[in-house]
């Protein structure tokens, strides 16, 4: 054990800290907007769907450009292309207050995808670069402040909202990036060597892998049922009759799950027992929300974050462990960040029809507990 302290390069604990902010920036910018729904609607007279394209735009700017960005990473160093994702990030932050209307406000959350796009290969490459042998605790960490970022999107957005308006608002987030560009450029820069010089020709040479497939079908899994029971588990609280409040317990578990799953990496090698204990104990945790025990589905609420999550975490690990991706940790982690997506895109809408088929909950809630078994532990049985 004592090695994989010994080895982390002097400095890592701060660059830890540095990853942390740089995740807490992408889901504070990104989930910021969901609270102004009502304001933004009623100011700019829109639709539901039209809001729902606010959103959207960002993300699937996102997932167009992260493999490009983890291309230019590989071959050019994560430094530069942080400090250059803050500021994209920093300034369409800024733009969105300045937005005449819908159209402005479109563009600029398309433009502030393309910032944050580059964040989450540079942040794979931070941890390979100061810490190598201990990819599970850097990645586990930097994963707590998605869920930070998150959570205070959600809560102190309507709070501010209350003192000043939404674009005071936008303002104000803007100058977190900023912030974090501007401590980046304190810290100054990596001495870590640029180990990939892969061509946009070779990425189907790594892709070819199966590893990366294997990797990114457990994206596809722990996104699609993390993202899937966050959206819903609102509505199914209320259908229990329940406090639909007690649905916070998943991203609490989502960020317990950081810095834990992340040690437990780092001491245990086999990857392939713990994505099999987190898939079982995810599905079975899953399936128990039908439950009409309220301690039994208030733990499992919490599992069924840490779970679903602990297995994002091993999954992102692997690139930069396996000698054949390491040299292209940024292109793969962006590759499979992007592609997994579909997750959160299809299973919530397979989820509201099986809703409104059925009537109920039970089929849709059933159905995420199938689908994350059968992705969990049959990946788990191709893994080394």
């Amino acid at each position: 054990m004592e090695k994989h302290i010994n080895i982390a390069r002097p400095g890592y604990r701060t660059v830890f800290g540095l990853a942390f902010a740089v995740a807490f920036v992408v889901h504070l910018l990104v989930f910021s907007v969901s609270p102004m729904v009502h304001v933004l609607m009623e100011e700019m007279n829109l639709s539901h769907a039209q809001f729902g394209l606010i959103f959207s735009s960002a993300m699937v700017s996102l997932m167009i450009f992260r493999l490009p960005w983890g291309l230019v990473a590989d071959r050019r160093g994560y430094v530069g292309v942080l400090r250059w994702a803050l500021v994209i990030s920093a300034a369409a932050a800024a733009l969105r207050a300045l937005s005449p209307g819908y159209t402005g406000l479109l563009v600029s959350q398309f433009i502030l995808g393309l910032g944050l796009a580059a964040l989450m290969p540079c942040l794979s490459l931070m941890v390979k670069a100061w810490a190598s042998e201990r990819p599970g605790l850097g990645t586990g960490i930097y994963f707590s402040g998605f869920a930070v970022g998150n959570a205070t999107a959600l809560a102190l957005t309507p709070l501010l909202l209350e003192v000043m308006s939404w674009r005071q608002t936008f303002l104000l987030y803007a100058a977190v990036p900023a912030v974090v560009c501007i401590a980046s450029l304190i810290l100054g820069r990596s001495s870590e060597p640029v180990t990939s010089s892969i061509r946009l020709g070779e990425v189907r040479l790594v892709l070819r892998e199966r590893v990366v497939w294997i990797l990114l079908l457990l994206l596809v899994g722990s996104m699609g049922c993390y993202d899937t029971l966050a959206s819903w588990m609102p509505r199914v609280l209320q259908m229990k009759g329940l406090e639909p409040g007690f649905a916070s317990l998943l991203p609490a578990g989502f960020f317990a799950a950081g810095p834990i799953i992340g040690l437990v990496l780092d001491r245990f090698p086999s990857r392939r027992a713990l994505v099999v204990l987190l898939g079982v104990l995810a599905a079975v945790s899953i399936a128990l929300i039908t439950t009409s025990s309220l301690p039994l589905l208030l733990l499992c609420l919490f599992i069924v974050g840490f779970t679903t999550t602990g297995v994002s975490i091993a999954s992102l690990t692997i690139p930069l462990e396996q000698p054949r991706l390491a040299p292209h940790a940024g292109t793969v982690v962006g590759f499979v960040t992007s592609a997994s997506n579909v997750g959160p895109l299809v299973v919530p809408v397979v989820f509201g029809h099986l809703i409104d088929l059925t009537g109920y909950y039970s089929a849709s809630v059933l159905m995420v507990a199938v689908l994350g078994a059968i992705i969990f532990i049959g990946c788990s049985r191709f893994m080394r």
